[in-house]
């Protein structure tokens, strides 16, 4: 049977190109791609060198440090310890401030998830009075910043503060020095752009599927769980990892709001302490160091093929 050749619109037929004419093209556009992947391959690189080289260090030991760089460690004959390692878990308290983050900010990520995605829902789709200048003046509270809050949060904090026999909890319920107190501060704190955030990408979802989900007889909570959970999932990952960096590496509110208690001090604040009593002992500085982005880094990579898309929530459509 002969083969037949595609015809173009005025019925004429067009010969099909050889192989060798689409080899030649695509060799073509894989040259004219070269400097783009070679320039990402080179940015990778020179950007994972900093995180290699506190990774190597945090297992070489003080001598080697100081008399030779860390690069040197790559080569035979390896000389590596995990005594730092040790000696920061369990002799400088570094095991107890991984579990002090870990309690601080998985709540206080998951009660902005919770909490914003409600909220962005009704300003998206939900009609009330005063919807567009409720969200205008939270968006406007993203202006403001966090130091000029401190002072009377903290001063509401003292006026409330709840204490219980609770170990789990520190010993307090609620206000300065209190798990609690944390995940509500980060939680209000991170609100104004997650509600932002989520907002916008619930707005540029296909209406018809409201209106027929509406039409069918489902309830705003039915929708919500059913047809805008499922499909935002790249914001709300985003979201996540935005969250959860911001709060495991906040110092400042971790300073301001647990009063200085040791046994309640995250990794950052750890990490600060060993800075001002270890500043010598730079081989300790880096397991600490490592230790403290080692989650952040986990939770990142298994978030990352969400990011761009969440990135990118809204912008077509507001």
């Amino acid at each position: 049977m002969a083969r037949r050749h595609p015809s173009t619109p005025d019925g004429s037929t067009v010969a099909a190109a050889p192989p060798l004419t689409l080899a030649l093209g695509t060799a073509r556009r894989l040259a004219g791609r070269l400097p783009l992947h070679l320039s990402l391959m080179a940015l990778m690189v020179l950007w994972s060198i900093p995180t290699i080289a506190l990774l190597v260090s945090s297992f070489r030991d003080p001598m080697a440090i100081a008399s030779s760089g860390w690069w040197n460690a790559i080569r035979e004959p390896f000389d590596l310890t995990a005594n730092n390692y040790q000696t920061v878990l369990e002799k400088q308290g570094m095991a107890r401030a991984f579990f002090n983050s870990v309690i601080i900010t998985v709540p206080s990520t998951v009660l902005v998830i919770l909490v914003a995605a409600w909220a962005a829902y009704a300003f998206a789709w939900m009609k009330f009075p005063t919807r567009n200048l409720l969200f205008l003046l939270m968006v406007a509270l993203l202006v403001v910043p966090v130091q000029m809050t401190l002072i009377p949060v903290l001063r509401l904090y003292s006026d409330v503060t709840i204490n219980a026999e609770l170990p789990i909890l520190g010993g307090r319920i609620f206000g300065t020095g209190s798990y609690m107190g944390m995940w509500v501060a980060h939680t209000a704190y991170g609100l104004p752009f997650a509600i932002y955030l989520l907002r916008n990408f619930f707005g540029s979802l296909p209406r018809d599927l409201f209106e027929s989900a509406y039409l069918d007889g489902a309830s705003d909570l039915r929708v919500f769980f059913r047809i805008v959970l499922p499909l935002s999932m790249p914001a709300i990952s985003a979201l996540a990892i935005f969250q959860f960096l911001w709060v495991w590496n906040d110092l400042l509110v971790a300073l301001i709001f647990l009063g200085g208690e040791p046994d309640l001090a995250p990794m950052t604040v750890k990490v600060t302490n060993l800075v001002s009593s270890f500043g010598t002992n730079y081989q300790v500085l880096t397991a600490a160091a490592f230790i403290s982005m080692a989650l952040p880094l986990v939770i990142f990579f298994a978030l990352q093929r969400y990011f761009v898309q969440g990135i990118l929530a809204g912008s077509v459509k507001g």
